[in-house]
């Protein structure tokens, strides 16, 4: 079955190697002999180079378990033929440095997986315990108690066992030690399935007498007689244990048989005396014993397969022993071996390659970056050294924080100024977070917006050096479990922040040279300052259009979950624009009013908890919006101005939403008469999946 998985699968690997070999090189040469459409950018490459490998890889992983498993419906059949005999009965051991198990030995089911019972003889099934070789007692087996196997001489049928240790509950001996045999054993034919006693064997009996003698003082069965034995002898009762054939008038007077039935002593066809391997057991010490391969017999021809070389199997069809060569069980390890060989030095190819091309596009986006700041302008913040930034960060030590694209630091600047520093890592814009922020905020002073104070780019480091904002982010005073921290914001300062970060967008949309589009408008990106202003950040996924532009175009939705504008998921619900900015605004702020997540994981069902639907019934019912604390009159027409404002902004249709200009109209009551909006979405049994 392996060399037929060889056959059909090497094939496969091979054109799977092939196409992989045209792939790099087309990677690699992209232009020759003509142009090619593998004449990507590197970005575009590297992806190309893992999705290859990952494909070579797996075609070789699945030929190599197919090779060592075998199918698995294959291996329930009852019949194999002859050549796959290793297939489903392979070679094992319990460690490696045991002795190897083959037939006619086998491993028991529960080491061995499934491995089919005609593996080996009944008899001569083993187990493993820990690293342990252990031949057990079995109703086939001629054995009265368990061995340990150290070694195996298949050409000469000989185990070399150690005896371990059995508990005999008839015993009534007081005595602790561990005995090698019992005292007694239950009635059994000493015959394998096939009427052969598996293993060379004498019989014997346990005697117990009253006085203790030494073997030897019986010249006529001295080499018959193994004792005293020590665990099943007391101050007043000595046993030994007796060859059956001794004759009763040999035997002290003071003796009588204590074992019911012959109990069989494993015993080697070498010229060794009954005693001497009977004291062999009963010490638990080495001792060896040939297994029986009597002629026309399921065993009788594997001494003969080991002397010529070769490796005795079983054919399931004829039902009979025959000899392999060991070159079949040869080329199916070298099979097995080549095709691991192939996948480890496949591995190390792509692996060398992946590198080589990972340093041209860390180049790329270098040298993107570098022209950047070259037709940037002298209008840009401080540039600084990778070991300036160090200084400043004071080797990244006091950590603030961790962002999507990077993590944050707390710094002081030569002059005493404390700062923000952003280590930009896990990039995967090819550059492009780098440079929209510097692009973006490096440009622009207002008073909403954080301040870019200076940047850093050498090689495949990029950093960002941002005024500090004691206060952290909106996030923690909206969704703190401390009651302390959740009271300081307030209605007014609701409103405060809102209007804050209201203008800042309005700059941003309305008041800059080029229109920046922001798109992960949330409260972790609204930052505040000593007084509770809020300035936006995080520049990392804004994009720069004309400020006469009104529709801009992106490859794949931008932002974070639950403040995305449906028209990112889909074209149906109307054109990207600054209006997508103004959605995520109004999930923020119903966020704030409600202190309440847009997606709250703990939520079984989402339906449920629409949020914003909640809200649109307060506001439309004319109920408080109330917080934990009590609110004056006042206080309440702040929190229902600030959700409808937020009602507005959230208008599934963009063109129903509100300009920034007018939400900050709104906020500042300059728009008297508020009215509420319409229902800006689907009720939550009915509103589509995105």
């Amino acid at each position: 079955m392996m060399i037929d998985a060889v056959k059909v699968g090497w094939p496969f690997l091979q054109s799977t190697c092939l196409a992989g070999v045209y792939l790099l090189f087309a990677l690699l040469f992209p232009s020759y002999p003509s142009p090619h459409p593998f004449a990507l950018p590197l970005r575009q490459k590297l992806i190309l180079i893992i999705k290859m490998s990952e494909l070579a890889l797996a075609a070789g992983a699945v030929l190599l378990v197919y090779l060592l498993l075998g199918a698995d419906l294959q291996l329930q059949a009852k019949a194999w033929e002859d050549k796959d005999f290793f297939s489903y009965c392979p070679p094992a051991r319990c460690s490696k440095h045991g002795p190897e198990i083959r037939f006619p030995f086998h491993l028991n089911s529960s080491n061995s997986g499934k491995i089919p019972s005609s593996c080996g003889l009944p008899c001569m099934k083993l187990s493993c315990s820990g690293q342990d070789t252990i031949l057990h007692t079995n109703k086939y087996s001629n054995l009265a108690s368990p061995y340990r196997v150290t070694a195996m001489d298949y050409s000469r049928a000989i185990l070399t066992i150690v005896p371990l240790a059995v508990t005999d509950p008839s015993s009534s001996s007081s005595s602790l030690s561990p005995c090698a045999l019992p005292k007694s054993v239950d009635h059994y034919d000493c015959e394998d399935a096939y009427g052969d006693p598996c293993y060379n064997y004498e019989t014997a009996a346990i005697i117990s007498c009253s006085t203790e003698f030494a073997p030897t003082s019986l010249p006529a069965a001295a080499d018959y007689i193994a004792g005293p034995i020590s665990c099943l002898s007391n101050n007043t009762h000595f046993s030994y244990l007796v060859h059956y054939d001794v004759p009763i008038s040999l035997i002290p007077l003071d003796c009588e048989a204590v074992s019911d039935f012959p109990i069989p002593v494993p015993f080697p066809n070498d010229w060794v005396s009954f005693r001497e391997t009977a004291e062999r057991i009963i010490n638990f010490s080495e001792t060896k014993v040939n297994w029986r391969t009597y002629p026309n017999r399921i065993a009788s021809n594997c001494s003969k397969c080991e002397e010529q070389g070769q490796f005795c199997a079983f054919s399931s069809q004829r039902n009979q022993t025959f000899c392999m060569h060991q070159g079949s069980r040869a080329k199916v390890i070298a099979a097995t071996s080549s095709v691991a060989a192939f996948v480890v030095l496949l591995s190390m190819v792509a692996t060398a390659l992946y590198l080589s091309l990972r340093t041209r596009y860390n180049e790329e986006i270098h040298l993107k970056v570098e022209m950047f700041l070259k037709t940037y302008g002298t209008s840009k913040p401080t540039r600084y050294t990778f070991s300036e930034v160090k200084k400043i960060a004071r080797r990244f030590k006091v950590k603030l924080g961790q962002g999507g694209f990077g993590s944050v630091y707390r710094g002081e600047l030569p002059n005493g100024v404390p700062v923000a520093v952003k280590m930009l890592e896990n990039s995967e814009g090819e550059g492009d977070e780098f440079i929209n922020e510097v692009a973006t905020i490096g440009r622009i002073h207002h008073a909403n917006i954080v301040r870019l104070l200076g940047f850093c780019s050498e090689g495949s480091r990029h950093a960002l050096i941002y005024e500090f904002m004691p206060n952290e982010s909106l996030e923690k005073y909206i969704f703190s479990h401390d009651s302390n921290i959740s009271q300081e914001l307030v209605p007014n300062k609701m409103l405060d922040i809102a209007l804050g970060i209201a203008r800042g967008m309005e700059y941003l949309h309305q008041g800059c040279n080029q229109r920046i589009l922001h798109f992960d408008i949330k409260p972790n990106n609204i930052l505040l300052d000593y007084n509770f202003s809020a300035k936006i950040s995080d520049f990392g996924l804004a994009k720069l259009c004309a400020r006469d532009q009104s529709i801009v175009t992106l490859t794949a939705a931008r932002g974070t979950m639950g403040y995305i504008a449906p028209e990112l998921y889909s074209r149906n619900f109307g054109e990207i624009s600054y209006k997508s900015d103004v959605y995520s605004f109004g999930m923020l702020v119903l966020e704030m009013v409600s202190r309440r997540r847009s997606a709250d994981p703990s939520v079984e069902s989402q339906n449920e908890v629409y949020f914003p639907e909640w809200i649109y019934e307060q506001v439309i019912t004319g109920q408080d919006l109330a917080l934990a604390r009590e609110m004056t009159p006042e206080e309440k027409e702040i929190m229902r101005q600030l959700a409808t404002v937020a009602l507005w902004c959230i208008q599934w249709n963009p063109k129903k939403r509100p300009t920034m200009t007018k939400v900050v109209n709104m906020l500042t009551g300059r728009l008297q008469n508020l009215q509420v909006p319409p229902k800006p979405f689907f009720s939550a049994d009915s509103y589509p999946a995105l």
